[in-house]
Order: C-alpha cells, then structure tokens, then sequence
C-alpha cells in the first residue's frame, strides 16, 4: 500500500493496516478502506454454459489412484474449463496379459463428456507385465523390448479405437526429459512418438497428436525434432505441451525458448502450457517444494500464471483438480505417504474431497470470463505512475472491454495489500467500468470521479493494484450474480 496517496488519510491508513492485520481480504478492503462499494460477484459458469474456451484442467494420476474420479466429479463441471487432461495409463487398462479393463477410464471419458468437458487423453506409461516394459510412473522408462512395443501397439490400437468417437487429442507420454537413471534419450522418445503417432493418425485420421508434455529441457526438445525431421513426419506432430513451475508465475522464458528451437526447423507447431500450478501447503516433494505455502498464495500464483499466458494467446492446463495421494506400485511396507498438495480441493485422508480451496473459486472467476469470445487486443498500451512492474493485458467482446493487471516483478506475497496509482488507457473505451476481485469474485463499482475518459484515452486515479490479478472490465461484460454475504 502507497501510504501517501492523497486518497487516504493517515488515520485510514492506520485503519487499513489494522484491517490486513485481521486477516481482512482484497475485498474487504476495497469495500471498507477504500470506499468502492460491492455491486455484485462474478457468476461462475458451468463448462455447459460455455461454448469454447482454451482452458484445460488437469485429472492426471487416475491411472495409479493417487485420486478417484468419483470422488471429485461433481466439482468438474461446475469449475467451467471446457477440457480436462487424462492419462490413460496402460497399465491399469491391462493388468492381464491380453485382457483390457476400460471401466475406469470410460467412467472419465463419459462423465466429462456429460459435463460439457472435453477430455484429451495422455497415452503412457509402461508396463511391468511385459519385459522391458517400461515403469509404471514419472520418470520410470519407455517400453524397449521386441515383445513389449507389440503389446503397447496392441493397447495404443484398442484405445484409439475405443475412444476416437469420443476423443480427438492424444498426448504420447510424460516428461520423457525428466532427468532420472531411467529416462529416454530424445532418440528413443522420437521413436516411441513416430510409433504411436503413426497408429493414432491411422486410426484416427482428424487427430490433434501432442508431443513431449516436456520438463522444459529444450535441447531435448531440439534433438526430438530434428530426429522428426530426418523421419519426414512433422505431420504427426500438432503441438508440443510445456510444463513448468516458476518461482515467479509470470515467468514464461520457457515458453519463448521453445518458440525458438521450433523456429528453426521452419513449422507452425502449437505450443501449449500442459502442466502447471502451485501447492496449497508446504510439501516436502515435487515441483514448488520447501516453500511456506497458503491456500491465498497458491490462487495468487495460479491466478498470474493463468492470465499470463492467457495475455500470450497460450492455451493453459492447471494443474490439478484435486490434491493427490502418491502411493506407489512399488511402495515399500512402512514407506511415508507423499502428498502434492496443488490441487484446488483439499481431500481427506481416504481421497474425499474435504472441501474446494481458495484457488477454486479463483479459477471458477478466470473460467467464466476468459471464454474464447474474448479476444486479446495485441496492441493495448499503458503509463502509470506505478513504482512496480506491471502486467497489463486488454481484451474485448462484441465491443466491451476487459483489463486485466498485476505486479509482476516478485512472486505473490501473502499480504493482499494495494498501491494506489494513476492509469492511462490510451486504446480503452469504457461507458461502466467496473473492478473485478479475481480471487473472491466481488465486483466494485468504480465512481466517476476516479476515472475520466477523454482524447488521451481513459485515466483511473487512485485506482488499486496488488500482486494478483484485478480486471477493469465494462460492466455488461460479466456474467453477474448478486454478492453473497461474506
């Protein structure tokens, strides 16, 4: 907070703080310090009201029962992403040699269907039935004996037959850059990529076929394609999913990196944000670990990385719907259980859900907003007097725009406190604007005197600005419902 904005006296300073102190929200400030009164929320849409959009949430781990479907399924449509990422998990579908068990994933696949949720499946990982079968999760090996690359042609055939009435988008494994004893050389995950795209693409002659689902070791990625270039089958290849878990959410270098190894080979190939998302607690393992996490940070941080890429025009899968149990095939007796906890329900021990987290209803307000009827403005320029780096991306539907801004140059903190600045939108036109609260949902009413619009563009004095996503958005550009009592 700019303790010396003309706008607030020191004694409502003093009150502010006290009011953060208490452990009040954005919105409780908005509302109470800084005289912007509620005017309503964002009503979340189901993925049935939406029509199209480019989010993705992420279902992954149903294939080793780190998570149960059933347990989460009523939370999947109502979030309103309009795809979810599933990985189909040959294991689970063959645990007798010759003997396929669909039960599980045609559970997923209809369910999600019904819900106006598109599924894309994940076609990995090994299977320790065959020698040489490759491992049975993350990092554990491809399939590399004669006997069983026959028996994964025979499960990669079934499920694309399966399925190709109902799925369209195939990804071919997880992570095969992860650094681990057993992981593949770019040569060997090419092969195994050709392999399969080749049967999916045959099969399946409308497929969008996804590559490497990658860490981020982009000469891993070089190497890949170059080993497709020789085998003259770009074809095959639709986009390469990237994930990744910056300290600072904003940070995308990686996306730009691979941007330019696919550039050199001359080929539009659609990258896509395939895997990402913060923890809700501390977590001793996995991507974000050793970090004094809350449930307020962790939908601050997905909230920023979320519009970050959406101000790229990244399609975006958030990782994960519910938080995830690991518990291993090979687990050893007495062996600690190893929780990640970057799902957006919180569960109980025996993976119910206990309850949705803040970065639900966080995410919710990103889904009914960001449809694709919403369009980018690649030009939207800003000034402001802000001392901070700031993110600022604008965008419109059928004329009513929508401004999405942040800080940007440190990771979220805890504190939700605001900076009050001057803001000139040059390229902005504006006849009720409002300011949107990502994290909560609550909409405020922004009065005339703190905005102008003239041939400079529009300016917003006093207008407040943290380290998480606010949108000025015109007024008929929301789906609004009336504000529930906190």
């Amino acid at each position: 907070m700019n303790l010396s904005s003309p706008s607030l006296s020191w004694r409502r300073a003093a009150q502010f703080l006290l009011l953060l102190a208490a452990g009040g929200g954005l919105s409780d400030v908005l509302a109470a310090e800084i005289a912007l009164p509620t005017v309503g929320e964002v009503r979340p849409r189901a993925a049935k009201e939406i029509a199209s959009s480019s989010w993705s949430i992420g279902a992954e781990t149903l294939d080793r029962d780190y998570a149960i479907y059933r347990n989460y399924r009523d939370y999947l449509g109502p979030l309103g992403a309009k795809r979810v990422r599933v990985q189909a998990g040959w294991a689970k579908c063959e645990r007798e040699r010759g003997v396929y068990s669909w039960d599980w994933l045609d559970e997923v696949v209809d369910d999600a269907r019904a819900q106006g949720v598109q599924p894309w499946l994940e076609i990995s990982y090994g299977n320790r039935l065959y020698p040489g079968g490759g491992g049975q999760g993350l990092g554990d090996g491809l399939p590399s004996s004669p006997e069983a690359l026959e028996a994964w042609d025979r499960w990669v055939q079934a499920l694309v037959t399966r399925y190709k009435d109902r799925v369209r988008e195939w990804e071919i494994w997880n992570e095969p850059d992860l650094v681990s004893p057993t992981a593949p050389t770019p040569e060997a995950y090419a092969n195994l990529f050709l392999r399969t795209a080749s049967m999916v693409r045959g099969l399946q002659r409308e497929s969008r076929i996804l590559a490497l689902a990658m860490v981020g070791n982009v000469d891993f990625a070089d190497q890949f394609l170059a080993a497709v270039q020789t085998k003259g089958r770009f074809d095959l290849v639709d986009a390469i999913t990237i994930h990744g878990y910056p300290r600072n959410p904003d940070d995308t270098t990686n996306i730009d990196r691979l941007n330019a190894v696919i550039a050199k080979y001359g080929r539009a190939i659609e990258v896509r944000q395939g895997e990402t998302g913060a923890p809700s607690q501390r977590q001793g393992q996995f991507a974000l670990r050793e970090i004094a996490w809350t449930e307020n940070l962790q939908a601050k941080w997905n909230l920023r990385r979320m519009l970050a890429h959406r101000g790229r025009d990244v399609a975006f899968n958030l990782f994960t719907l519910s938080d995830l149990h690991y518990t291993y095939y090979h687990r050893e007796p007495g062996d600690a259980l190893r929780m990640n906890y970057k799902g957006l329900l919180a569960t109980n021990p025996d993976r119910t859900i206990a309850r949705p987290k803040v970065a639900y209803r966080a995410a919710q307000n990103v889904f009914a907003i960001f449809d694709d009827t919403l369009k980018r403005i690649a030009d939207f320029p800003f000034t402001t007097t802000a001392l901070r780096g700031l993110a600022l991306h604008g965008y419109e539907q059928a004329g009513a725009q929508v401004v999405a801004l942040w800080f940007n140059d440190a990771p979220p903190s805890e504190a939700n406190g605001v900076t009050l600045v001057e803001l000139t939108l040059p390229k902005a036109r504006f006849t009720e604007p409002v300011l949107v609260d990502l994290l909560t949902g609550r909409v405020h009413a922004l009065p005339t005197s703190q905005w102008k619009a003239g041939p400079e563009g529009v300016v917003f004095s006093n207008l407040p600005v943290y380290d998480a996503p606010l949108l000025i958005a015109e007024r008929r550009a929301l789906p609004l419902a009336e504000a529930k009592t906190p």
